[in-house]
């Protein structure tokens, strides 16, 4: 069943919700470990507990949804609030259980359940952590398909279980890194055998996983990835070969472990051929992209450049206008040039057009400094790029080149063993007579 969960706080709405008459029917089922019967009055309860802390979503508020045509008892819908609450670290804590039967839009009625703890250990007075609550509903959902063999919703299967053809490059070094787990393994056949009803739904299920179905050497039902690894059926979806066989039918329709073998390393050899081609295209948009990046920087450089000429000509024309201000004229600069304090203002004067060039050589010295140290990050971000395309475009040819190998490896060893097998058959007797051969 499909379980979404949230923290919240806003008891007194949560109940109002809870207890709508848009439900053909409302049953308080479980009321757990609340002084208070009803539903407004333990929420109230727990918002009361809460204010002794500093927890604000004092709730944790799970709905639990079957699948649209299965009829689920009580019993499995209390057994899956028990996983759920033992998952989320909830174990012990006061809650509620309410269930609602609606009548849908196709006319049927269903029936779905909500349970709400209460976050707050009243023993130490702190809220239960809920780190990661949706990964941890999602496996459980995912479990109760698989334990109550219910067909789970393709939005249920693991990104991880999927069609190689459709992998990402980062999904293929992902891939690349991860060794699959049995348990996990196990637990993607069950939940591909779950969802099929046919030899046909359950190839196409496989598929999306990575798997090729195929027909074993004792016409049993096995299924290989693209590295050659063979997985028989009836083992890892836990059935009995009587029941693969019932629901799967006659397996000489499909191909056989080389065959199969042959499709998955093409099927992966063609992905990452594409995803070759898309790293080369992707470098050359960054390549034209960082030319574009260098001639916008070159023009806001040379606009920056020629602002500070026009800054420098500007504040030299005033300064000078400045300068030339203090030395006097007429019989004031008569008497200053007696005196030799127009003498000592030349002299400031000359100090100061020097002070002035300094600064300026300075501030253009440091524009220039900027402006290299941003030329510099630009070429040393274009060299990452091209480093890490040419990285990946070269790790996806040694991973054709490694996959091609392995396949060349598999089909001579699958080759070497059927001829011996044909050598080791025993030969037919030739009949003898009583008089000895016959010539």
């Amino acid at each position: 069943m499909i379980l979404v969960g949230n923290q919240r706080g806003g008891g007194k709405d949560l109940a109002n919700h809870l207890m709508k008459d848009e439900n053909e029917r409302v049953t308080v089922h479980e009321v757990r470990g609340f002084a208070s019967s009803d539903l407004h009055g333990a929420f109230q309860e727990s918002y009361a507990i809460s204010r002794a802390t500093k927890c604000k979503q004092h709730l944790y508020s799970l709905s639990l949804n079957p699948p649209k045509d299965e009829q689920v008892s009580t019993a499995k819908f209390e057994d899956a609030i028990a996983q759920a609450e033992d998952r989320l670290g909830l174990t012990g804590q006061p809650r509620a259980v309410v269930f609602h039967e609606k009548i849908g839009a196709d006319g049927e009625l269903r029936r779905h359940a909500h349970a709400v703890w209460c976050r707050i250990d009243c023993d130490d007075m702190k809220a239960v952590q809920m780190s990661h609550d949706h990964r941890k509903l999602n496996d459980l959902s995912r479990d109760l398909y698989l334990q109550h063999g219910w067909t789970m919703p393709r939005g249920l299967v693991k990104s991880e279980w999927k069609d190689p053809a459709t992998y990402s490059h980062a999904e293929w070094q992902q891939a690349k890194r991860a060794e699959r787990d049995p348990k996990e393994t196990k637990i993607m056949f069950q939940d591909a055998w779950a969802i099929s009803d046919s030899q046909a739904a359950f190839q196409a299920a496989l598929k999306e996983r990575g798997l090729i179905l195929a027909r074993g050497d004792r016409r049993g039902y096995v299924a290989l990835d693209h590295k050659g690894e063979v997985y028989a059926i009836a083992k890892w979806t836990g059935q009995k070969a009587k029941a693969v066989k019932a629901r799967l039918g006659n397996p000489d329709k499909l191909p056989s472990v080389k065959q199969a073998h042959q499709q998955a390393a093409q099927i992966v050899t063609d992905r990452l051929e594409t995803l070759r081609k898309e790293q080369q295209r992707a470098a050359k948009i960054d390549q034209e992209r960082m030319a574009a990046l260098k001639q916008r920087q070159n023009t806001s450089q040379a606009d920056e450049r020629i602002k500070m000429d026009v800054l420098h000509k500007m504040r030299e024309r005033r300064e000078t206008h400045e300068r030339d201000a203090r030395i006097r004229k007429g019989f004031m600069g008569l008497i200053d040039r007696i005196t030799g304090k127009r003498r000592r203002i030349e002299a400031e004067n000359q100090r100061l057009v020097q002070k002035a060039k300094m600064r300026d050589t300075l501030e253009k010295d440091r524009l220039a400094t900027q402006h290299r140290s941003m030329r510099q990050r630009v070429e040393t971000k274009e060299q990452a790029f091209k480093e890490r395309r040419a990285a990946a475009i070269n790790e996806l040819r040694q991973d054709q080149a490694k996959l091609k190998d392995r396949a060349d490896t598999l089909h001579k060893e699958q080759e070497f063993k059927e001829r011996r097998s044909r050598s080791s058959s025993p030969r037919p007797k030739r009949g003898r007579s009583r008089d000895g051969p016959s010539p």
